[in-house]
């Protein structure tokens, strides 16, 4: 039976909460696949809090993320068609 990685997977999803997001994804992916590992019992499943609650960090900081990338997004296409109506007055 494998060692459970729930600290790891904590760790990886409150970083990705405060520092860096891409780490939420990560967080996100190991936590699911270590849940079914878990539910397969081919883990130990001691380790099942830490691992859902570094799931949910990494949900949240993904979904935190994607609004991030969204919103640069809309803001470049603010400022280009900002730039293009004041270009032709």
């Amino acid at each position: 039976m494998k060692p459970h990685r729930g600290t790891l997977i904590l760790v990886l999803g409150i970083l990705g909460l405060v520092v860096c997001g891409p780490l939420g994804v990560v967080a996100w992916i190991l936590g699911n696949g270590d849940l079914k590992q878990m539910d397969a019992g081919a883990m130990d499943a001691t380790g099942r809090s830490l691992t859902n609650a570094g799931r949910i960090c990494g949900m949240i900081a993904t979904i935190l993320l994607a609004l991030a990338i969204l919103a640069v997004i809309v803001l470049l296409v603010i400022g280009v068609l900002g730039a293009g109506v004041a270009a032709s007055s």
